[in-house]
């Protein structure tokens, strides 16, 4: 029984189901919910201590809301309102930020700016830039966009993720492609070193060594990758790197090359290549559609990672740094993971099509 200092809870049938329904909800917030708990509890005549010990809350919140309950009922389990100014965004302002944000555009400039938006409402630029940060609105933001016309667009991806997904036994698949005048670069100045407060510091202007070209070729399933740098990237080049290829894996499985529509992979030469190696087989992603390639991924991280920082004061001190990553590279493999299949991206195509076709009805 509860001591003779707290005050004794007597629930009705009704609050008891509307209280074992807050306590119980998910969505409910959760201090109303521990609220709700700690005077069901009471009602089963746990003492203070008990219910303190039991919920893992102290006793003089037990104690608060037990009297709470009893004074005001439901009502006083919840939140009372807080001191301060009265609000002064209302739901019709906020909704006019956005709808103003999202279906108008200034007379003299393209999209809306924080300032000038805040000049047409009357309201503060603080109020617009917190709106906009609440509903993710960002105008000054603009990103491209690229859909394949490629009238074998369907069958390319099918045949290309079908690759990824279920690759054919006792064979490789090798995504392949060239990354052209990659630059030797380096500052006109020196480099100011990372700082506590202060990043990386380097001239904007910098002085050209000349250019390479990275032929390259990443094992899906291993992670490697088969690299090969050359002064021009044309079809001769190409053939020339399929031989690095062709001698750098196992004879007795098939390759299965996954490439862009480059014409330097299309000529003659390359067919007459492929006549006298039939364990070669070409599979060409849909044209504007070099995200299926996986080694765009594997260019992305030598850029990132190696060249885009990089100073290079010759062609050979660029030509080591590469052969230095892809040596890393393939002592540390990891493979590259393809999760999506291509129903799903066809549809995500197809969801993309029709929202840019309905903005413009």
């Amino acid at each position: 029984m509860a001591r003779p200092f707290a005050q004794r809870v007597t629930l009705s049938d009704a609050d008891r189901t509307t209280l074992t329904q807050w306590a119980r909800r998910p969505k409910t917030a959760q201090a109303l919910a521990l609220r709700a708990r700690v005077v069901l509890a009471a009602d089963a005549g746990l003492t203070n201590r008990a219910i303190s010990a039991r919920l893992g809350v102290t006793m003089m919140t037990v104690t608060k809301w037990r009297n709470r309950f009893v004074t005001r009922g439901l009502a006083g389990l919840r939140d009372e309102p807080r001191p301060g100014a009265k609000r002064t965004i209302t739901d019709a302002h906020v909704e006019q930020v956005i709808a103003t944000t999202l279906e108008a555009t200034p007379s003299d400039a393209t999209h809306w700016s924080t300032r000038r938006l805040a000049r047409q409402l009357g309201m503060s630029q603080s109020a617009i830039t917190r709106i906009w940060h609440a509903f993710g609105l960002q105008p000054h933001r603009v990103e491209t966009f690229k859909l394949s016309r490629d009238p074998a667009f369907i069958d390319k991806v099918r045949d290309v993720v079908g690759l990824y997904l279920d690759p054919p036994d006792r064979a490789l698949v090798l995504c392949v492609d060239e990354k052209p005048q990659i630059q030797a670069t380096e500052g006109t100045t020196p480099v100011l070193p990372l700082r506590p407060g202060q990043p990386e510091q380097r001239s904007h202007d910098y002085i050209r060594h000349g250019t390479r070209d990275l032929f390259a070729a990443l094992d899906v399933a291993a992670g490697t990758v088969i690299g090969e740098l050359r002064h021009r990237h044309r079809s001769v080049e190409f053939r020339k790197f399929l031989d690095t290829v062709d001698a750098n894996t196992p004879a007795e499985l098939d390759l299965h090359l996954i490439l862009d529509n480059s014409s330097t992979h299309k000529t003659p030469l390359i067919h007459r290549w492929l006549l006298r190696h039939p364990r070669v087989r070409l599979h060409f992603t849909p044209t504007s559609a070099s995200w299926l390639n996986l080694v765009e991924c594997w260019f992305a991280l030598l850029t990132t990672r190696r060249l885009a920082r990089g100073a290079f004061r010759s062609t050979w001190a660029l030509e080591q740094a590469i052969k230095s990553y892809i040596a890393t590279t393939n002592a540390d493999a990891k493979p590259f993971v393809w999760t999506k299949t291509a129903d799903e991206i066809l549809d995500s195509v197809a969801r993309y099509c029709q929202r840019t076709t309905a903005s413009h009805h």
